[in-house]
């Protein structure tokens, strides 16, 4: 059986430990995706506390800050998800999740 070359990622070369671009479309692609990667990473990470603070105010039984921050966290999610950093129904899952712990409160 005949193997075929392994694919080409959009004219990177994987040489010696590193990525090379073969092209200047592809040495800017690189670019920018670093520079997208450096932003969603900081985006994520925004997500991510907002709904530790959710998590963090049930834990500590006060359903009034919770409620507050559930409030703040809501629209940090729905902007990943207008950004095309997260999909829809994992921002949906996140908050549907967090409101139900909430709603179980006392």
């Amino acid at each position: 059986m005949r193997r075929l070359p392994a694919p080409r990622d959009q004219g990177i070369v994987f040489y010696s430990g590193d990525f090379v671009a073969n092209t200047k479309s592809a040495e800017k692609a690189a670019r920018q995706a670093q520079k997208h990667r450096v932003r969603n990473v900081a985006l994520r990470s925004r997500m991510r506390t907002a709904v530790r603070n959710v998590t963090a105010a049930i834990a500590g039984k006060n359903k009034e800050a919770a409620t507050a921050t559930y409030k703040e966290a809501v629209p940090v999610i729905d902007a990943l998800v207008n950004k095309q950093i997260i999909h829809r129904n994992k921002a949906a899952r996140h908050k549907s999740r967090l409101a139900a712990q909430i709603r179980s409160m006392q």
